[in-house]
């Protein structure tokens, strides 16, 4: 008897149970108990369009205006890629008009270019954030939960979460899956706590990684968080995720399910992501100072029906 209650308890402390044998305890079932767990859907009324970016407040704004110390900035966006690889299947359009005008194009959403996920962008069984029918979305664009909801622009408490430095390293290699574990660990190296209305980064070194060994079909491989890290980012309450690469490790290790995380933080807790961005700069920053937290700004393009837009987001030290 002694033995079977130990063993409940095993299976119950369900982060345990994940970091050692993902594969047989999150399945697709799992992903589904967890979309309604996890969920946000009514918490700002019914005809919600922002998600969790509500809780990027008045004050928490003005809390992250004193984060400035030093006036120095950093971009976290990659520079746009012209030609095309096995990491950018659809490279940036740029064309020269005249000598005075130009003509920019680009299919942002995929692996290359550094971008920000509306929450129309992702549904989980037809259904998008807040209940929204994945049918409102139409050729004429996303009626509801779109980009444009964004107008105004974003500004809170950025969190740069560097696992390559916490495991010592320059860069994870592909196979690498983050656990809500190694999230406890760099909270506990790093003394920094993740807060309601953060926008947090995670930094896998993805593109330290592409500089030293070259281009590989990352949306086959890809270093990522596992899906169990949904509940502990819904636990701190952050307002905007992202990371240099999608997020979701490649392959996510959940048989029928590709991005488990899109699904958990878009489509259940409203939480709007920024893909691909460049956290090399802003993790030297980071070093230099010893501060893993700074102003976090980012405005997306002004497009009503977007289903997200590529942007250059700022952090300021």
């Amino acid at each position: 008897m002694i033995q079977l209650i130990a063993a409940a308890l095993v299976v119950l402390t369900s982060s345990a149970a994940v970091a050692q044998t993902p594969s047989d305890v999150v399945t697709a079932e799992t992903i589904a108990s967890w979309m309604k767990e996890l969920s946000n859907w009514g918490r700002w009324g019914a005809d919600d369009q922002l998600g969790t970016v509500n809780l990027i407040t008045p004050n928490k704004r003005k809390a992250a205006l004193t984060l400035v110390k030093d006036g120095v900035s950093v971009s976290l966006a990659r520079d746009v890629e012209k030609a095309e690889s096995a990491d950018n299947p659809n490279p940036f359009d740029h064309e020269m008009l005249n000598p005075g005008m130009d003509r920019y194009a680009v299919s942002y959403h995929g692996f290359a270019h550094t971008h920000l996920d509306s929450l129309c962008h992702f549904a989980y069984e037809d259904v998008m954030y807040n209940g929204v029918s994945r049918d409102t979305s139409t050729d004429a664009g996303c009626q509801k939960l779109s980009v444009h909801n964004m107008k105004d622009g974003i500004m809170t408490r950025g969190v740069l979460v560097d696992l390559a430095w916490l495991k010592g390293i320059d860069y994870l290699e592909p196979d690498t899956v983050i656990y809500p574990e190694d999230l406890d660990a760099w909270e506990k190296k790093a003394g920094v706590e993740l807060e309601s209305g953060d926008a947090v980064f995670f930094r896998t070194g993805r593109w330290a990684r592409r500089d030293a060994v070259g281009v590989w079909d990352i949306g086959s491989r890809g270093a990522g968080l596992h899906a169990s890290c949904a509940a502990w980012l819904k636990a701190r309450d952050v307002a905007l995720v992202g990371s240099d690469f999608g997020t979701d490790v490649q392959p996510s290790g959940i048989e029928g399910v590709r991005f488990p995380l899109h699904s958990l933080l878009i489509a259940a807790m409203g939480t709007p992501l920024f893909d691909n961005a460049d956290l090399e700069a802003l993790t030297k920053a980071a070093q230099e100072r010893g501060r893993w937290v700074f102003l976090f700004t980012a405005a997306p393009l002004a497009v009503p029906g977007g289903t997200g837009s590529p942007l250059n987001p700022i952090g300021t030290f």
